[in-house]
């Protein structure tokens, strides 16, 4: 006879994080049903790295709002290889990167998409965050270069696109590396002035992205406020930092000691 799972005291705090907290117990073991939960969740995060870049149907969709993209690989030639090597995520395919020097020009931005560890993430939410984002680009004024869809690629991608582009400012989105609750997620990493041999220091980050997470209009606010500040201060990184939180707030009166 099956004896059923006892209540978990903490039962009450899984309602306020995905993280397997009170998952409660059975006899020595976990219940089964966290056990293909966890199965589940695993498999979800392979897929997630796995699964095969459309990087023609992300530029399609991102061409559906009326801008100019441009494919692109990195120095890794497949999967295998990019997960061996992620020095080669980092830099463009020798033909990539002759292809984007025709399109060399000064702009005030560059986004770059890249499948990162997670094509899910970027199937689901590049589009729409990218359309999110447009229209304060273009109320702000701001030169767009052609955005870049790059596949077998890493964060610091970016920042040798940018510098082929001559951007000051590139935006990477990429699919974030997949946990055991978010398998979809996409990080956002802003740097002025790319170039290749930028540090990790040299970016700022907005990361979780997706529906459980960072919506696509709160992700355009803070990046939006980052993209501002960055040309104007002129810097981004450990020197930027994010405080789009207080500017979204109402101007409360200054308190009053009297």
């Amino acid at each position: 006879m099956t004896r059923p799972v006892p209540p978990d005291p903490w039962s009450a705090l899984r309602a306020r994080t995905p993280a397997r907290i009170a998952i409660g117990r059975s006899g020595a073991s976990l219940p089964t049903r966290e056990v293909l939960a966890f199965s589940l969740a695993h498999a979800q995060a392979r897929d997630a790295v796995h699964t095969p870049f459309d990087a023609r149907g992300v530029a399609q969709a991102i061409a559906a709002l009326e801008v100019a993209t441009v494919q692109v690989d990195s120095a890794a030639g497949d999967r295998a290889t990019y997960l061996r090597r992620p020095d080669l995520g980092r830099r463009l395919s020798d033909a990539s990167r002759l292809a984007m020097a025709a399109a060399h020009g000064p702009c005030d931005l560059a986004i770059v998409v890249a499948d990162g560890l997670s094509s899910t993430a970027v199937h689901a939410h590049a589009a729409p965050l990218i359309a999110a984002l447009l229209p304060v680009a273009r109320a702000e004024g701001w030169s767009l270069a052609p955005i870049t869809v790059a596949s077998q690629a890493r964060v610091a991608l970016g920042d040798e696109v940018g510098e082929v582009l001559g951007a000051r400012l590139v935006l990477l989105l990429v699919g974030e590396r997949p946990g055991l609750s978010s398998p979809d997620s996409l990080g956002a990493y802003l740097t002025f002035q790319p170039r290749v041999g930028c540090t990790d220091a040299e970016r700022n980050c907005v990361s979780n992205i997706r529906a459980e997470g960072l919506t696509y209009d709160q992700a355009a606010f803070k990046l939006a406020w980052l993209m501002r500040e960055a040309l104007r201060l002129s810097v981004t990184g450990v020197a930027l930092k994010d405080e789009s939180d207080t500017a979204a707030l109402p101007h409360a009166a200054t308190p009053s000691l009297s």
